[in-house]
């Protein structure tokens, strides 16, 4: 099913909001003792990978700074190693990586709105 690059936006972003929320009040001592909370976690990272798997490659070569490469690659391993997600690697990620990647994907929407408002 063809998704436009905005909608994979706000999809992106809807799962970067929810990491922000969780991890603004746990910490990783609560988290890695709080199976769900991991699998919820862990399931919001993948959504991330798939639609940055699904971004138009126009936008990926434009933005070379992200690294779509390696989110699409998070996906992969959380998908594909299942009996071996490290849960101390997942909290690194929504606590220090998808903040930074949050910030790239607000210039990214601001710059291809005003590119496709003129």
């Amino acid at each position: 099913m063809y998704r436009s690059n905005e909608d994979l936006y706000n999809h992106i972003f809807d799962e970067i909001i929810f990491l922000e929320s969780e991890t603004g009040t746990m910490t990783k001592e609560a988290f890695l003792k709080d199976e769900k909370t991991q699998r919820a976690f862990a399931r919001s990272i993948e959504i991330i990978g798939e639609a940055v798997k699904n971004i138009s490659n126009d936008i990926i070569i434009k933005y070379k700074e992200v690294p779509w490469r390696n989110i699409a690659g998070m996906r992969d391993k959380l998908i594909h190693g299942y009996f071996s997600v490290d849960y101390e690697i997942v909290w690194d990620v929504a606590k220090n990586i998808i903040p930074e990647f949050k910030n790239q994907l607000i210039k990214i929407m601001d710059t291809e709105k005003k590119k496709n408002d003129n």
